[in-house]
């Protein structure tokens, strides 16, 4: 159904694809796995008609196609969902579905049937919200659901989907998973990338691993390929499982929240996080994880101590004086500023300490800062002046974590500090938290998967439907017993 041949892509001096070719069979879901970086996110967006290859091309059906714009693409049967969803916050979720192809009656869009089409496309991905819901009032994992139904009214004939559980809940991903076999039962082609090596060895025929732009293998079959045979060719070396460590001392208590409350939190919140501890909490989407790192970071109500201090709660501002900062879920709108380059998104907030003067920027101190911190994090990008836009996302993250470093700070709030990484990025994103926590920094972190939260955290906090459950030293927790305390009241497993 779809044939890759020699496909090759660069930008600004680097060489994205060089020389890529491998076939997707129809009536197939076939892996594609690489670090951050690999180019795999090129490849799609290659494919999708956003980039002109330099060289190469690619076959539908046996139909060679050179697609130049995302909708000579949709018109050509092809689908890509990306990680970073493409989706307009200020229309409703029936006009980002149908956004293109409206209804009409006569010269008017026919709302009503409009709506009528919506009902039927959401039920199929399982999402139950109102059509002409705000498409920004949802949250991510419904966020990209709304974006899979949307694909779906396409009549593709090859879908590409790009880390489609990376915001999911798990009853999400059962019901996405439900839609790939559905659509490979038709006869599609499925272009499956994701981090989750559990996910390819189980939902794959077939897979590709990429290295640096370039082909390293295809298994055609599944059949006696494992996650560590994967991942040894993704990161060309041994790689060691992240496990959790036990010589690390915990101080007094450095951060404590009294009644935090705000949007989203069904009760006040009251814990603390030591200096040079790392907490966990795990909940299922929607239950008020976000919401409750943006109280503290963002809140008014409630009280904060950093060190026994009260914290002047004033936003943002007052916070990171505090030496409290945020890396937030949503990099792409919250995290980076797209059209600033990887630098200056590094010392965005560094530059009111390195600057001599007020009105002066201090050049040379910058990139030295931006410099070290590309090295020592192991940044990949082509130079410090290379637009972050064009970074993988796990290397955007790691600026938004680099710049944080740059700071004098006492407590980081991580929200899905992983969320669409690749297991060798994963693996250096976990050290650099821990060697934050030995320096005496207190670390408070929410994640959805939890081998992570097991992994990583010393104390887990577990939330349902707005409210804190449970607690417990991480010794003491298993899956069972976080998952059973994260379901909501009268949840089935």
């Amino acid at each position: 159904m779809l044939t890759f041949q020699s496909i090759s892509k660069g930008f600004s001096g680097v060489q994205a694809l060089q020389d890529v070719s491998f076939t997707v069979a129809a009536g197939s879901v076939h892996g594609l796995c690489g670090e951050n970086g690999a180019g795999k996110s090129t490849l799609l967006k290659t494919l999708s008609g956003v980039h002109r290859p330099d060289s190469g091309s690619f076959q539908i059906d046996g139909r060679e196609c050179q697609f130049k714009t995302a909708i000579d693409a949709l018109d050509g049967g092809v689908a890509v969902i990306y990680q970073e969803l493409n989706l307009v916050p200020e229309m409703s979720v029936a006009e980002n579905i149908w956004l293109g192809h409206f209804s009409h009656k006569g010269p008017f869009v026919d709302f009503k049937e409009l709506r009528a089409k919506t009902k039927e496309s959401l039920a199929r991905v399982g999402l139950q919200v109102d059509p002409s819901t705000r498409l920004g009032s949802l949250s991510i994992g419904q966020k990209q659901m709304v974006e899979i139904a949307k694909a779906l009214t396409r009549n593709a004939k090859v879908i590409a989907f790009d880390e489609p559980t990376s915001s999911l809940s798990a009853r999400e991903v059962e019901t996405l998973f439900g839609l790939i076999n559905e659509l490979k039962a038709r006869g599609m082609a499925i272009l499956y990338v994701s981090h989750r090596m559990d996910e390819i060895t189980t939902l794959c025929d077939a897979c590709t691993v990429l290295r640096d732009g370039k082909h390293i293998e295809t298994f055609a079959t599944m059949e006696g390929v494992d996650a560590k045979t994967i991942v040894n060719r993704m990161v060309g070396r041994e790689l060691a499982a992240a496990m959790q460590e036990s010589d690390r001392p915990v101080g007094e208590s450095l951060l404590e929240l009294r009644d935090v409350s705000g949007p989203g939190l069904a009760e006040p919140v009251s814990l603390n996080v030591r200096a040079g501890e790392i907490v966990g909490i795990f909940g299922l989407i929607g239950a008020g994880r976000t919401e409750l790192l943006k109280a503290i970071y963002l809140g008014k109500k409630g009280e904060i101590l950093i060190g026994g201090e009260l914290v002047r709660r004033n936003g943002a501002v007052s916070s990171i004086q505090s030496g409290l900062v945020l890396c937030p879920e949503d990099r792409k709108h919250e995290g980076i500023v797209p059209m600033l380059g990887v630098a200056e998104n590094l010392n965005l907030s560094i530059r009111r300490s390195l600057a001599k003067f007020k009105f002066w920027i201090a050049t040379s101190a910058e990139k030295k800062n931006a410099a070290d911190f590309i090295a020592k994090l192991r940044i990949k990008t082509a130079n410090p002046n290379t637009p972050i836009s064009n970074l993988s996302g796990g290397n955007q993250q790691k600026v938004i974590l680099a710049r944080w470093l740059s700071e004098r700070v006492r407590v980081i709030l991580l929200d899905e500090p992983t969320r669409g990484i690749d297991v060798g990025s994963k693996a250096e994103i976990y050290e650099i938290v821990r060697d934050l926590a030995k320096t005496g920094i207190g670390v408070l972190f929410v994640s959805s998967e939890l081998p992570e939260i097991l992994a990583l955290s010393d104390r887990v906090f577990v939330m349902s439907e707005g409210r804190i459950t449970g607690s417990m030293p991480t010794k003491e927790a298993t899956e069972p017993k976080l998952l059973s305390l994260a379901l909501p009241k009268g949840g089935a497993a």
